[in-house]
């Protein structure tokens, strides 16, 4: 299935000059959505995950349904001051300042096989501090994968060593 054809490209948002990658098109269409999550569920399933992380909110939206069909769990990581009990904490920069997120110190047991999912491979900068956090808790990222792919920012050289999925490139 290509892809591709359940993205809709919105010009200039949300500035001038960005073409913006709406994966909602893809979600509100079931048969797009279940093949999407297939492919990642078939990807992890030769990682032999044992847990699923994905960072807020978008990875939540691709990892809750591949965690659902491999019969794992799901860990989420957000933005701090978000989840309730103790957390691991990674700060990561940002184009314009810095910014942090969290995960519960007691989501990864160590030795655990983790698959990252996301939305979006941009600049890779979310993902590295998501990989930082699993780390941290000892985690073993066994593989990360998105929907989408913006090659041109170079974000897969944050990610250097690491087995990356990508379902489609621009």
């Amino acid at each position: 299935m290509d892809l591709k054809k359940f993205v809709t490209i919105v010009p200039d948002w949300p500035k001038p000059g960005i073409q913006f990658k709406d994966i909602t098109t893809l979600m509100d269409n079931g048969d797009a959505y279940r093949y999407a999550t297939d492919q990642i569920v078939e990807y992890a399933r030769d990682k032999e995950v044992d847990l699923i992380v994905g960072p807020e909110a978008r990875g939540f939206i691709i990892g809750c349904p591949v965690a659902y069909s491999l019969g794992v769990g799901f860990a989420p990581v957000r933005k701090e001051g978000k989840l309730p009990r103790e957390v691991a904490r990674v700060e990561y920069g940002l184009e314009y300042g810095k910014d942090v997120l969290t995960i519960h110190k007691d989501a990864i047991k160590p030795g655990q096989r983790v698959l990252i999912t996301d939305d979006l491979l941009a600049t890779g900068g979310t993902i590295e501090a998501t990989i930082k956090l699993v780390e941290e808790l000892g985690g073993v990222v066994a593989g990360i994968a998105f929907l989408i792919e913006l090659s041109y920012l170079d974000g897969r050289d944050k990610l250097d060593g690491f087995d990356i999925l990508t379902l489609m490139k621009y």
